[in-house]
């Protein structure tokens, strides 16, 4: 199976001095093409910043990050740009939407800078992936007019203009009430099973019950992990209770 990204001993540290914290402490992880990973673990354990790491978001103080055999320390601002543009989707606690601009206009805005000359293709591209997503009719509202749960619909239509390889979300249901985040997971799932890789950041065991697999953190280390592909995807109960136990064992 291809490997989309593989981080070795990733160290990254905050701070200066005295008060310097190393949130990554040799943090080794591989991501698959085509898998659905979730990362838990306390605040600070270093989940977000793992993300940020491995998406080359944020650079590494030490161990190499790769994507698509790449390797991510070595490649100059506009060609991580690129990668992160094409490559990589993104969907966060708060989608972050123009305020200025309606929903439609803030999930092409991304795109449109690579085609201008095919801005209908890309505006009927947007408008099909709002209809895959719920929220079609809705391209006129402006950001207010909309409720959170359709604005992450939109931050997520957003994240897959570009066809990416991988979605990486950072609590993408932690600012939603309980049916509007079962929705949104249920859309992580499709997206997945279209074969785009996943990789969520959460605290709840529900979302991470989603995955194929769940990687746990406490102090900037990986210190557990486990898949649920033996137990059937139509028992959410049952994964959620596995997640919910390895949770309790290893004290996050």
């Amino acid at each position: 199976m291809k490997k989309i990204i593989v981080g070795e001993n990733i160290v990254k540290s905050f701070g200066k001095g005295n008060e310097k914290s190393k949130v990554l402490d040799g943090v080794s992880v591989e991501i698959n093409e085509g898998e659905f990973v979730a990362v838990m673990g306390p605040s600070g354990s270093g989940k977000s910043t793992l993300m940020f790491a491995l998406s080359g978001t944020d650079g590494v103080d030490g161990g190499k990050v790769a994507f698509d055999g790449k390797d991510l320390s070595v490649l100059k601002d506009k060609e991580l740009s690129d990668i992160r543009r094409t490559k990589m989707g993104f969907v966060f606690q708060q989608p972050t939407l123009l305020k200025n601009l309606n929903l439609l206009d803030n999930i092409i805005l991304p795109s449109m800078r690579d085609n201008r000359k095919n801005a209908a293709n890309v505006t009927e591209k947007a408008k099909s992936l709002m209809q895959k997503t719920g929220i079609a009719g809705l391209e006129t509202r402006d950001i207010t007019q909309v409720s959170g749960g359709q604005l992450q619909r939109a931050g997520i239509c957003r994240a897959l203009m570009s066809d990416p390889e991988i979605i990486f979300g950072d609590e993408p249901t932690g600012a939603l009430n309980s049916k509007s985040a079962e929705e949104i997971m249920d859309l992580f799932s499709a997206i997945n099973a279209d074969g785009t890789a996943i990789m969520l950041v959460t605290h709840d065991a529900k979302v991470a019950a989603r995955a194929e697999r769940v990687l746990f953190m406490r102090d900037g280390q990986i210190v557990s992990e486990m898949g649920l592909s033996k137990v059937s995807g139509s028992d959410m109960e049952g994964r959620i209770k596995k997640v919910a136990e390895k949770m309790q064992e290893i004290g996050i």
